[in-house]
């Protein structure tokens, strides 16, 4: 055992009191992100099939079920303790999981396929959104700071296991097949939850007067009774304390900047591999194998870079590396626009994102209140985010419309880049000073 935690310690800065939150989270990581990657492939093929011109009015759906989705959530949160309503909002998407599982069986409609399209779309943010709003309850902004890297390895390999298992086996078992097996993992996400450890920060020590462990324990148990109540607040708390705070006002515009950027990568993608590929399942099968190339490049990132950013230059610099990669991406594909150029820019763009910039966001949320975490970064995660997207579908039909190509939409997008990599640096200083006044 104490070899096994010493090889631990090699890879993360962990303490032996944190070992077990730190397993359990990893393992309820792998599964949400593992049961996701196995469907997104038939999700990326129905977004190519039915080409650009119908994506915009797709993102305008998720757009749309996001919202009423985030207000349900709200309204959930303030009324039920975490170890209750995570359990509900991952047995809800299962349910649904099942219900578009007889569909596809059922029908070849192609509003089915749609429909998917928009629920995948919103199922992919709240799966994620859920556990990282858990990690950030349960953790401070210090373990965060050592800790949520090698946490994200844990989805990562499930974002490989995925893929890879849809890869190689959809052209024996079908699509419709996937959503049961995307069901099954997804149902080990709300027993992490029910037994999940704490990870107290400040373990009593062994040779403490036993008057003042009885204290301490006391106060631990008070706490957590306090962690395990309902939030409370009403369904508007997300956008009214989102609109009151310039912190939070940045964090919306970092997401929104984020989606943006990546929607008019997507469409890009959409385009130029309709053009390229003719036949579904090798297209379905060429998504795949991109899924797995980017994951398996984040685990790498994971592990021997993301940590010693955080550890180094602080939230800022880490954030600002994905901004930056951007902004010499777009400018290679606004001089040289082919799917070879496309797969290594999405490929690294993803992996910087999955790797170094999403454990690094984060971090900014662990400086907030309780009902913060759930419900202004649901709202944050899901609805900013998704608006984000729809103004990057519309304004890139637009560009399309004005007659601009892959050249002139990737030189638009460049200057969007520039101007994130600025409000990165900003959030990492004001997420330090927030921080530094949570511990004084």
């Amino acid at each position: 055992m104490n070899r096994a935690l010493s090889l631990l310690r090699k890879v993360v800065d962990v303490r032996p009191n944190e070992v077990a939150a730190l397993l359990t989270a990893c393992l309820f990581n792998f599964v949400i992100l593992g049961s996701y990657y196995v469907i997104r492939p038939i999700r990326d093929d129905i977004a190519a099939a039915g080409g650009t011109e119908n994506l915009s009015w797709m993102f305008t759906g998720t757009m749309v079920v996001t919202l009423l989705a985030n207000t349900a959530f709200s309204a959930t949160v303030a009324q039920m303790p975490r170890r209750k309503f995570l359990p509900i909002g991952y047995r809800f998407l299962i349910a649904n999981l099942l219900i578009f599982y007889f569909l596809m069986r059922a029908t070849s409609n192609i509003w089915v396929g749609r429909a998917f399209f928009v629920w995948v779309s919103v199922f992919n943010l709240f799966i994620v959104t859920l556990f990282w709003a858990f990690m950030t309850d349960l953790f401070d902004s210090e373990q965060a700071k050592r800790l949520f890297a090698f946490i994200a390895v844990g989805g990562q390999l499930g974002a490989i296991a995925g893929p890879l298992f849809t890869a190689s086996m959809v052209k024996h078992i079908g699509p419709a097949n996937l959503l049961l097996v995307a069901a099954a993992g997804l149902e080990i996400a709300p027993w992490c939850v029910k037994f999940f450890p704490t990870p107290n920060p400040n373990p009593v020590p062994r040779d403490r007067e036993q008057e003042d462990e009885d204290e301490n324990e006391e106060e631990e148990e008070e706490e957590e009774r306090e962690a395990e109540k309902p939030v409370g607040g009403s369904i508007l708390t997300a956008f009214t304390h989102v609109a009151r705070s310039p912190y939070m006002l940045g964090i919306c515009l970092f997401m929104v900047l984020y989606a943006i950027t990546s929607t008019f990568v997507y469409f890009q993608q959409a385009d130029i591999t309709r053009a390229h590929f003719h036949d579904r399942a090798a297209r379905t099968a060429f998504f795949a194998q991109l899924d797995l190339s980017v994951n398996t490049l984040t685990i790498f990132g994971q592990l021997l870079i993301t940590g010693r950013l955080l550890k180094w230059f602080g939230v800022g610099v880490t954030l600002a590396f994905l901004p930056l990669l951007s902004l010499l991406g777009f400018l290679g594909m606004g001089l040289w626009p082919t799917i070879a150029l496309l797969a290594i820019f999405q490929v690294l763009r993803r992996a910087g994102n999955f790797a170094i910039t999403r454990p690094a966001r984060e971090v900014l949320f662990t400086v907030l209140s309780r009902e913060d975490k759930y419900k202004a970064k649901s709202f944050i995660d899901t609805f900013v985010y998704r608006t984000g997207d729809q103004v990057g579908a519309w304004s890139y039909t637009l560009l399309t419309w004005l007659g601009m190509g892959l050249t002139g939409v990737s030189f638009v997008a460049a200057p969007l880049a520039a101007i994130w990599c600025g409000l990165s640096i900003w959030l990492g200083e004001r997420q330090a000073a927030m921080a530094e006044t949570h511990r004084a």
